[in-house]
């Protein structure tokens, strides 16, 4: 990001320092009058529209009380025939008016003006109610008054309380429309505004184009003297009849010239010294550099290159290149290097994976080296990058963004085509299939959903944001997860066990991440299990004899499942990204990314490891440890991994 900006920053610095001084007072004086200009004025249109939203709001209110003194009366009859009659007539007889809403005591709105208008025929149709605050009716004559603002201006709202005797009826809505003689008056201001601003910049702009035109010949002759001096020829002189600024910059140009001819001489120890200091930069740098003749002969190679081609100790100086670069290399550049020694190709650059020794990948870009005047080439330098580490996350992005948007597109496909459905044939449809469309793209945005979910989730748990662990009481954050899953268990048939030891222990963890892995692991369970089966989640303190005296006491947490298993070929990519066990039965759906999410909660967040155990058509156990919280001990920055996987209960098939 901050390479764009200096980009942008850097070319719009280039363009300002080519305009002359003069030029940049005009820019800097006509920006300054502008903003002023534009500024008093937008000022007094703010302050137009204040006045005019502070009278909309007292006569909203003044109307709004009277309109409500009048229909109270009918309303505490229930005389709504004539409340409607009045009600269309004061609309009728002022444009002010843009809406009428009554809504009872309980804010349900059961009359409105305009009645046709959608906007109020949606609200009576699907029922919908006027939220106030609770101690709105206390005071009857303080209305509440709010704006918002619509394609034809600032809307007052005016909310009135229904009262007769003290008795709270209900609310009265009116909606009054923006004073027209403010708005006209504000938008004339505003295109005065615009107008004033073009107007000043179009003379600025005229004035600039006609400054550049009387100083394009002189600009062009020094343009080509540069040129020249730039290609050696010293000799090169400006002869031009101006003037002023102008004068002096050919005259300074001409005395430039003079000087560089006189001590051209002069100047070669000085080149000489920033030769050294350029062949210390090449041989510092990270990338490799090797620079050879027309006859492929190495003159200069640097640290970097020798380590990359694998040539520490070897003197590869005054030797052909070809001869010593590895063979995958040679084979690439061969014939472009020879190419760009007779002139015929200027650059080119290889992508090249080198297999002898460590694999790695580099890219190779051949420049040619000309000669003082740009017309013959002298050599060709030779930069080596090593590129393994972007290949390896280049490929592990683009695998990634192709599972997610192979996931993306079925459930994205399915919505699509039966809202296209929906829309095409909806009427030769009957209710049932209407609804059975429906349910399906509730269902496929569902899916939808929670593979965004789990994406964001897992790009969370990677961000390298650090969590805070204290103590967790383990048996709480179990039975929250099971009163979750515990209706779905039921719809299915399988039974949930839950032995969580007595008087458990707390642990280091983060509550709310442990709370998503048993979420996801449960879940698992239960969508692996068929109707009949059982699932159990166990948390108990190891035993001492379980594990290494020196190590802090731990709790263990089991997941078991008497569902469909996991094939030991699967075992090892279970917890990988998008890896699903459903690929292979073909039978359930799921993001792929749960038992990832576990892992790295797991793993990286509370330092143990997950482990499982699995038959095929027998059942599932999913394990892990988390370390015992003890208040007198900081918590360790890292806990120590527990490898045991003794006393792991599963359940049986039966």
């Amino acid at each position: 990001m901050l390479a764009p900006l200096k980009t942008i920053r850097e070319a719009i610095a280039n363009w300002w320092s080519e305009f002359t001084l003069q030029t940049k007072l005009l820019a800097a004086v006509t920006l300054v009058v502008s903003l002023v200009m534009s500024g008093l004025t937008f000022w007094a249109v703010n302050t137009i529209q204040q006045d005019a939203r502070l009278n909309d709001t007292r006569f909203g209110r003044d109307l709004g009380l009277l309109l409500a003194a009048n229909v109270a009366p009918l309303i505490a009859d229930h005389n709504l025939t004539e409340v409607a009659q009045f009600s269309q007539r004061f609309y009728s007889s002022t444009s002010s008016v843009r809406y009428m809403l009554y809504a009872d005591e309980t804010g349900k709105i059961f009359f409105g003006i305009p009645f046709w208008e959608p906007e109020v025929e949606t609200s009576l149709t699907i029922k919908r109610r006027i939220q106030l605050p609770d101690d709105y009716a206390s005071d009857a004559d303080k209305p509440m008054v709010r704006q918002h603002l619509s394609p034809d201006g600032i809307v007052t709202d005016v909310f009135v309380p229904l009262t007769v005797d003290k008795k709270y009826l209900g609310v009265l809505a009116i909606g009054i429309n923006p004073n027209p003689a403010a708005v006209i008056s504000t938008n004339f201001t505003r295109d005065v505004t615009i107008a004033v601003f073009i107007s000043i910049w179009v003379m600025v702009i005229l004035g600039g184009v006609i400054n550049a035109l009387t100083i394009t010949k002189p600009i062009k002759e020094l343009l080509l003297g540069v040129k020249q001096i730039a290609a050696g020829n010293f000799k090169q002189r400006i002869d031009l009849p101006f003037g002023g600024e102008l004068k002096e910059l050919i005259f300074s140009f001409n005395e430039m010239a003079e000087r560089l001819e006189r001590y051209e001489e002069q100047n070669i120890e000085e080149l000489t010294a920033e030769k050294a200091k350029l062949e210390t930069l090449v041989s510092t740098i990270a990338d490799g550099a090797v620079l050879i003749d027309n006859n492929m002969q190495v003159i200069l190679v640097n640290p970097t290159a020798r380590r990359i081609f694998g040539w520490e100790g070897v003197d590869v100086v005054g030797e052909n290149v070809l001869h010593h670069l590895p063979s995958a290399v040679q084979a690439e550049i061969t014939r472009p290097l020879y190419q760009m020694a007779t002139g015929d190709c200027e650059s080119a650059e290889f992508r090249i994976h080198l297999t002898q020794g460590i694999h790695r990948t580099i890219r190779i870009l051949l420049t040619t080296v000309l000669d003082q005047q740009r017309e013959n080439v002298k050599g060709i330098a030779i930069t080596v990058q090593d590129i393994t580490r972007e290949v390896e996350l280049n490929e592990a992005k683009s695998q990634f963004i192709s599972n997610v948007s192979h996931e993306l597109r079925t459930p994205l496909f399915n919505i699509k085509s039966f809202i296209e459905t929906l829309h095409d044939y909806g009427e030769e449809l009957s209710v049932d299939q209407r609804q059975e469309f429906l349910a399906t793209v509730n269902h496929e945005a569902d899916r939808l959903a929670r593979l965004v979910n789990d994406v964001l989730d897992l790009s969370r748990l990677e961000s390298g944001r650090r969590y805070n662990l204290d103590a967790v009481d383990l048996g709480q954050a179990i039975e929250q997860t099971l009163r979750t899953y515990q209706l779905n268990a039921k719809d299915k048939g399988i039974e949930i066990i839950q032995e969580v030891e007595p008087k458990l222990p707390l642990v280091v963890g983060h509550y709310d991440l442990l709370l998503q892995v048993l979420a996801n692991l449960v879940g698992n369970a239960l969508k692996f299990t068929k109707a009949g089966g059982k699932v159990a989640i166990r948390a108990y303190k190891l035993t001492p004899h379980s594990h290494k005296s020196d190590r802090p006491d731990r709790v263990r947490v089991e997941i078991s499942d008497t569902g469909i298993g996991i094939a030991p070929e699967d075992q090892k990519a279970i917890f990988d990204r998008f890896f699903r066990v459903e690929n292979r039965v073909h039978t359930l759906e799921g993001t792929g990314l749960g038992l990832s999410i576990v892992r790295n909660i797991i793993e990286d967040k509370h330092h143990s490891k997950v482990h499982l155990v699995s038959e095929v058509g027998v059942g599932t156990t999913f394990w892990f440890d988390l370390a015992v919280f003890e208040e007198e001990t900081a918590v360790p920055e890292k806990l120590t991994v527990v490898e045991s996987v003794t006393e792991t209960h599963t359940i049986s098939a039966s």
